[in-house]
């Protein structure tokens, strides 16, 4: 089947173009019929009103005609944007090949499996082994969990403050969003949220500096305590950047502590890398940028490269200690998503792609430099293509949610698509596509400094 001509003309475009008022006439309407008979439980179509029609790389077109610029990339999943031709290619004619295979082994799965041994560090793939899960990450947090727990014959968990693992009963459980739980009483007991070096609001106050090593010495001292209260977990998880957090990346020294903590104690250490791996902050997964080896990996959203679901967790061999049928799932079988995904982790060799996630990450850190020294920018934060600028009051600090929402809502006026996030809702967030070009990414990083500057200037003087 060709593609069709509207779609092809948003190839090789830098810039929006947005004609009028948003949302249009016929996003209106479409989104007015999809609050009648959709659950009220729907978000992202409240924050960004856009029907959309059709899309290609970096950009999307409404059915109103009006293009943008993607920064939200299916809330990370689009690691190489919509509609990649390659990777449509190999999932057509997986298409017409077999596309359920449940836990059946197939050609395109081997050849997944092999493509994802093949980006982890030397030393860990002989002896890391693949579980598939349900189509999503938060099945993929509820996997590890119950892995852990298998293993180690224990049932605590230690997660982070600020940590977010998922909308399931575990998964939300280990996430730290108090809104999200607070409407669903009784959930899943047994864990234990420690403090995360978020050095823009250090936990502990004092020098921003000194908040990794604090942080780690109040772990370890909590887990070698007799007395502290904490019994001998079965599993700490962690994000080494925390993504719906604010993009808070942690402090190298603190993530080295826990690995060593954790190994000495004789306790998984869980990475969760659905949202930074695939390479978004510039390495495959982003404990690699640490040093450290993790026992058990979370991956999903961008491991097709396509947008069609999978996730998996990647652990060592010594925790494999599961039953047949231990962990199932009707839908980890997704011939599409794994022949994707094989074709994906090529194109990111062949082009280069984490070289260019590495290069326009630090064109970003440059073009946000504007945004440093302003009053109600507290922090601008990332790594590689994963973004935060958090918006405060410059009065009293606190997060300014309003601040942040107006930033989100004039850009989507101008053509850009983003996302916010953080404490308060105060921050900023980009996740693009990982080819993106470096003018898109200016164009896009242009449009995010002028309406930070400006609609923070008017709130600073506004009566």
């Amino acid at each position: 089947m060709t593609a069709q001509p509207e779609v092809a003309t948003l190839a090789g475009l830098t810039a929006p173009d947005v004609s009028g008022p948003v949302p249009g006439p016929k996003s209106a309407q479409m989104l007015a019929r999809q609050a009648a008979r959709e659950s009220n439980a729907r978000s992202y179509p409240r924050r960004l009103p856009i029907a959309i029609d059709e899309a290609h790389g970096s950009f999307v077109r409404d059915v109103d005609g009006n293009v943008f610029i993607d920064f939200l990339a299916g809330a990370g999943v689009l690691s190489l944007g919509h509609n990649h031709p390659e990777l449509v290619a190999v999932a057509t004619e997986q298409l017409g090949r077999l596309t359920h295979g449940l836990d059946f082994p197939t050609p395109a799965k081997e050849a997944f499996t092999d493509a994802q041994l093949s980006m982890l560090p030397a030393g860990m793939r002989e002896r890391t082994k693949i579980h598939f899960c349900g189509p999503t990450g938060a099945n993929a947090v509820d996997a590890a969990v119950k892995l852990c727990k298998t293993a180690t014959g224990r049932g605590d968990i230690v997660a982070f403050r600020g940590g977010f693992h998922g909308a399931s009963a575990v998964g939300m459980a280990l996430t730290g969003l108090v809104e999200q739980k607070a409407p669903v009483p009784n959930g899943v007991p047994g864990v234990h949220f420690f403090p995360f070096p978020y050095a823009a609001r250090p936990p502990f106050g004092g020098d921003p500096a000194d908040c990794g090593r604090l942080c780690a010495d109040y772990f370890e001292n909590a887990l070698r305590d007799d007395h502290g209260g904490v019994a001998l977990p079965a599993a700490v998880i962690l994000e080494l950047v925390q993504g719906e957090g604010g993009v808070i990346p942690a402090p190298v020294d603190f993530v080295r502590r826990v690995r060593a903590v954790t190994r000495e104690l004789g306790i998984p250490l869980i990475v969760d890398e659905v949202q930074t791996g695939c390479g978004r902050t510039g390495t495959w997964f982003a404990f690699e940028q640490y040093g450290i080896e993790p026992d058990v990996i979370v991956a999903s959203k961008a491991l097709s490269g396509l947008g069609t679901p999978v996730a998996l967790i990647m652990y060592d061999r010594s925790l494999d200690v599961w039953a047949p049928g231990a962990h199932t799932g009707t839908f980890r079988g997704n011939q599409l998503a794994f022949a994707a995904g094989a074709e994906a982790v090529r194109i990111i060799r062949r082009d280069r792609v984490l070289e260019n996630v590495r290069e326009q990450g630090e064109r970003i850190r440059e073009l946000f430099g504007a945004l440093r020294d302003l009053p109600w920018v507290l922090e601008v934060r990332g790594r590689g293509m994963m973004w935060g600028v958090e918006l405060v009051d410059p009065i009293d600090g606190r997060p300014d949610g309003a601040l942040a929402r107006a930033v989100q809502d004039r850009l989507l006026q101008e053509g850009l698509i983003l996302e916010t996030g953080g404490r308060g809702g105060g921050v900023v967030r980009l996740l693009p596509p990982l080819n993106s070009s470096s003018e898109v990414v200016e164009t896009a990083c242009r449009l995010i400094v002028d309406a930070v500057a400006e609609l923070g200037a008017d709130r600073a003087v506004a009566p």
